[in-house]
């Protein structure tokens, strides 16, 4: 066990993309906008109820008969697990509930349709106007219809993004649920980075299989990150970790999958065998997020 990353873990985790947990009825209901895009029949009828849980083992689950208030079952998972600071969504009640009554724990996203023209835009000034926003977040693959990174659908967003200075996420690679991966292709973020280089950008789940690619990209484009949402540890890819551990200490974020597709127990208890040099720990579970996101520096009482 990484001695490092346990003391690291002692100052405190922060987690970028977190949802609230759903019962399984909410869930189901939730993920309509991928079936939207499916062909399949596993995905269109529902024998996928989260429409990538074929990849998981153990997926998180609560009966409706289970559910006691969202908020204060994810705080309480985060105090249980050392996560001092968490990324939700705020287009619903229970986010922006969580963001007012927990102003130092959560901290406001959105995530952005470009078919939506300028309403997508002025979407980002609201949310801007109303909450410290720190993400904007985008599917491109799970968009109906999809608009590929690098469409310039995209660019009012980005360049709204920049204007309100908060940074854009988006999902880069194979997705997991059963739709075309083409307009999440990691190279076509080489063409956001280079028009954009004020852009903020983070890439979200695993950019595989073309980790490498996105290592050279986290290594020429200094607006460029990586974060681990959607990944066990014990899958994080081979080529970022060793670009964590090179070149790249600066520039790879820890982020979970809670609650669609992994458990807090799973992912901390595969984290001390990553190979992570003892400098990057640090870093990697809540500096690097810190100041990409603009978060507050938070100091954890000591026992």
């Amino acid at each position: 066990m990484s001695n490092a990353f346990e003391t690291a873990r002692a100052g405190g985790v922060v987690d970028t993309a977190v949802g609230f947990p759903k019962s399984r009825e909410d869930m189901f209901e939730f993920y309509e906008f991928i079936r939207k895009g499916s062909h399949d029949s596993a995905t269109k009828e529902g024998e996928l109820e989260f429409p990538a849980g074929y990849m998981f083992k153990n997926v998180p689950k609560w009966e409706s008969d289970d559910m006691g208030d969202p908020v204060e079952m994810l705080f309480l998972e985060h105090q249980r697990h050392g996560i001092t600071q968490a990324i939700v969504g705020v287009e619903d009640e229970i986010g922006q509930r969580a963001v007012r009554d927990l102003p130092d724990h959560f901290f406001a996203s959105i995530s952005i349709d470009p078919n939506e023209g300028m309403e997508a835009v002025r979407k980002i000034d609201r949310y801007a106007n109303e909450f410290d926003l720190k993400a904007v977040g985008a599917f491109p693959s799970g968009l109906y219809p999809q608009v590929a990174l690098n469409d310039k659908m995209f660019y009012p967003i980005y360049a709204k993004c920049i204007e309100v200075d908060v940074a854009f996420c988006s999902t880069a690679g194979v997705p997991g649920p059963r739709l075309q991966f083409a307009p999440q292709e990691v190279a076509l973020i080489d063409e956001v980075c280079w028009f954009f280089p004020e852009l903020t950008f983070v890439t979200r789940h695993g950019c595989e299989p073309w980790t490498a690619l996105a290592v050279k990209l986290l290594l020429k484009w200094p607006n460029l990150h990586y974060s681990t949402t959607a990944f066990a540890p014990k899958y994080y890819p081979k080529d970022i970790i060793d670009f964590g551990n090179t070149r790249g200490a600066d520039k790879v974020i820890f982020s979970g999958y809670f609650p669609a597709g992994l458990t807090y127990e799973r992912i901390f208890n595969e984290m001390p065998e990553v190979p992570f040099r003892d400098h990057v720990w640090p870093k990697f579970l809540r500096e690097n997020a810190q100041r990409v996101f603009k978060l507050p520096e938070k100091k954890v009482p000591t026992q």
